[in-house]
């Protein structure tokens, strides 16, 4: 069995390389463990394949935030860069045109003000976040040709977490307690009020099946909910999830769950989906959660469902605009929790971040298959 599983590594080491590992860095022993744990998708094609491809000089945005958040980061990466120009910048996360001259890499954060300082030879940008919106809709110079990467599906687990940590403390009460105990009272009238009741048996819908939503979905299920869920292109999903339908199914849905979850990313098509429609097709009593991205809900639309007693309560790990603002009454309501858009912030998630990130510059230095990679068009 030992001799199987060393083949099975040796295998999966090289799927990256050109076959030639000893002239390269060994990949991560951890990077196997979350391809497979968060399902992580390789590239159709590798890199050597692409002829404008030829790695002479990579430059990484790495100021002192993202060094302290990710402490491993630069030594990952200078193991992974072997020869190659490594260039660590600590002053921004966007280069200037000057530190980005003649680098055909760039590991930072994807914007259009990094993408107009870089020269043509630009050819990988791998984006430290999942979400793309900010390199998205771009000029076609900027985008074109180019090979986008990101940390798609890296804070499934965290942002999971703390999707259902929201749900539980509104199923059960926890911030009217909360406020309670910081103003020191002794206040039991919150057990005798109409309450949402426990989860088991009720319904759970997804809207969103990427990498957070079937994180979300499976910590549901295992809480004994019902899981519903939209995705963008096909009905397929987990076994734990009871069904699956399209985006133009989402009302009806909707209409049926005790509990909605926004884990959607934002794009021109889910700009402002939750609306005033939209919540008036939720079923009365319901929880929304919303963890994907602020301006995918209308903050107005979501205000006044939670003032007119139709939804029981909210879930806010982002808002639109950011920072939501200090007169917003979403402030003072005793149920809803806001946190200030960190569920993706966890250990876990930033040990994660960096070993993918230093993995794709390894599979790209070798010319091999990298991992997650975006589809512009799509926007994710």
């Amino acid at each position: 069995m030992k001799q199987l599983g060393s083949i099975f590594f040796l295998a999966f080491a090289l799927a990256g390389t050109n076959g030639l590992a000893a002239d390269f860095a060994p990949p991560d022993p951890r990077v196997k463990t979350i391809v497979e744990e968060l399902d992580l998708q390789r590239a159709d094609t590798p890199m050597r394949s692409n002829p404008a491809w030829k790695p002479r000089r990579v430059v990484v945005s790495m100021p002192a935030g993202v060094a302290q958040q990710m402490p491993e980061l630069e030594a990952l990466l200078r193991s992974a860069a072997g020869e190659i120009d490594l260039v660590i910048d600590t002053s921004t996360m966007v280069p200037s045109a000057e530190t980005l001259a003649d680098a055909d890499g760039f590991i930072g954060l994807c914007s259009g003000a990094a993408l107009e300082n870089a020269s043509p030879s630009l050819l990988w940008v791998h984006n430290y976040s999942a979400g793309m919106e900010n390199c998205t809709g771009l000029p076609t110079q900027l985008t074109e040709g180019r090979v986008f990467t990101n940390s798609k599906r890296l804070a499934g687990p965290a942002i999971a977490e703390h999707a259902i940590a929201m749900l539980l403390s509104l199923s059960t009460g926890l911030p009217t307690y909360q406020r309670a105990q910081v103003e020191n009272r002794w206040d039991r009238s919150r057990a005798a009020g109409p309450k949402f009741g426990e989860l088991r048996g009720k319904s759970l819908l997804v809207v969103g099946l990427g990498g957070i939503g079937t994180e979300i979905a499976w910590r549901a299920n295992s809480l004994g909910m019902e899981v519903l869920a939209t995705r963008n292109s096909v009905r397929e999903g987990p076994d734990f999830i009871e069904y699956v339908g399209l985006p133009e199914e989402l009302p009806l849905l909707a209409s049926k769950a005790d509990v909605v979850v926004n884990a959607l990313p934002l794009t021109d098509q889910t700009t402002g989906i939750f609306d005033k429609a939209f919540f008036e097709s939720m079923k009365p009593g319901a929880i929304f959660i919303s963890v994907g991205r602020g301006a995918s809900t209308v903050t107005d639309a979501l205000l006044a469902a939670l003032e007119s007693g139709k939804l029981y309560g909210a879930g806010l790990d982002v808002t639109d605009p950011e920072p939501l603002p200090s007169d917003s009454p979403l402030w003072q309501m005793s149920n809803v929790i806001i946190t200030p858009h960190v569920s993706a912030s966890s250990p876990g998630s930033r040990e994660r971040t960096a070993v993918i990130a230093a993995e794709n510059l390894r599979r790209y230095i070798d010319g091999g298959y990298l991992l997650n990679v975006v589809n512009m068009q799509a926007g994710y």
